[in-house]
């Protein structure tokens, strides 16, 4: 039976959880870390905020002497960084900035917009409540609680929480190297000038950005011949690396040899096709150990298989959980109609209109239409039990991320 692409990725999650090891580690400087996977936790250093933290501009007050009409001595003023070197007594305020610390005997901070001022004397319009615009002390995270779990993939906001508690050199996993091989003859280097019957090199390129933007290092191993020496000798080389993708060579063919060679190496081939389009003679199998990826080779298909298997198992191989595919979904523009039976993921162009996604469906010639994937900026889901969706049905889209 020919697997679904959910059943397929199902596959993929779960022979990786089962084989995938504990990565190496190493400690870098927090400026490099974006995007890597942290090996352990990140505990906070001290209470956050460690004072009392007024988070408006105006006066620190005892909420007590608060009332519409009442009036307060101002007895001096503290912006961000200051230490409060006296106390608010009763009928008495201290003007205060964003930022600053509360001081001593003040439980609340009045808006300044509330108020009116006459020389040192400050008038109230309302009243406030204990703690009313104070970030109270530890309560953003207490000191030695955990700011950010071991596997937690690191992004903007997880470099700030991570400065902000000192971790300036963060243990993390290391990259798992994932070793990328094309296929076939009629594939020339990218800067090269093809001949009449040649193509260039996209895929090998494409897939070492696709491996870097989801956190892998990327070996690029160059292109295999239609040989079974060269192809052996090339994935013998590539299993050196965590995982092995292998573009191309993995249809039906006389010259697509990449699965009487993986045979050869005793894999395990988990599945040799699933039902999507384009993608569907891709290839997962498991040798000696190592994850292999044999994705078919035109470049849409190439992409598109890549973002819905290849990306999980780099994610666990970092030390990470898989992140779920980031479905979302949009108003179809114009009714389309593809074949039943299999899931398509058509390159598309996602807008948003009123605050609402629409999506359409980009011209293409098929899979080998690498230019259409350019102008797509996602891809547009058919299921496989529909033949044609209408214009305004809802529908599934995944974005590029990038």
């Amino acid at each position: 039976m020919m697997f679904s692409y959910r059943q397929a990725l199902e596959a993929v999650i779960g022979k990786l959880q089962a084989i995938a090891r504990t990565p190496a580690t190493e400690s870098i400087p927090l400026s490099e870390a974006v995007f890597r996977v942290l090996a352990r936790d990140i505990l906070s250093d001290r209470d956050y905020p460690p004072f009392d933290r007024s988070i408006r501009d105006g006066y620190a007050v005892r909420s007590a002497d608060t009332r519409p009409g009442a009036s307060l001595r101002c007895i001096g003023e503290l912006k961000a960084g200051d230490s409060p070197s006296i106390a608010v007594t009763p009928g008495a305020c201290m003007q205060i900035m964003t930022g600053a610390a509360l001081p001593e005997g003040a439980d609340a901070v009045i808006m300044i917009e509330h108020t009116s001022r006459e020389r040192d004397t400050v008038h109230l319009d309302r009243a406030v409540k204990p703690g009313q615009h104070v970030v109270r002390r530890g309560s953003e995270q207490a000191a030695g609680q955990t700011v950010l779990s071991a596997g937690t993939r690191i992004g903007f906001a997880e470099i700030a929480a991570a400065a902000q508690v000192g971790a300036a050199n963060p243990v993390v996993t290391r990259k798992p190297r994932i070793a990328i091989l094309s296929t076939g003859d009629e594939v020339v280097d990218f800067a090269s000038t093809p001949g009449p019957f040649q193509i260039r090199n996209s895929n090998s390129v494409s897939l070492a950005a696709q491996v870097g933007l989801t956190g892998g290092e990327p070996v690029v191993l160059g292109n295999a011949r239609d040989s079974l020496d060269d192809l052996r000798a090339k994935i013998t080389a590539g299993l050196e690396a965590d995982a092995l993708i292998l573009s191309g060579g993995v249809s039906m063919g006389k010259y697509d040899l990449v699965e009487p060679v993986l045979s050869e190496f005793a894999a395990e081939v988990i599945f040799d096709a699933v039902a999507i389009r384009p993608g569907k003679p891709v290839v997962f199998a498991l040798c000696k150990g190592k994850p292999v990826f044999g994705l078919p080779g035109n470049p849409v298909s190439t992409m598109v298989t890549f973002d819905l298997f290849v990306r999980p198992a780099i994610d666990i191989l970092s030390g990470t959980e898989p992140r779920p595919l980031p479905f979302i979904e949009a108003t179809l523009t114009a009714s389309l109609s593809e074949k039943a039976g299999l899931t398509h993921f058509l390159p598309a162009k996602l807008t948003w209109r009123s605050d609402k996604a629409h999506v359409s469906s980009v011209p293409w010639q098929g899979s080998g239409d690498v230019v259409a994937m350019a102008h797509a900026n996602c891809l547009l889901v058919v299921p496989a039990d529909r033949e044609t969706i209408e214009a305004g049905e809802h529908v599934h889209v995944l974005p590029r991320d990038f």
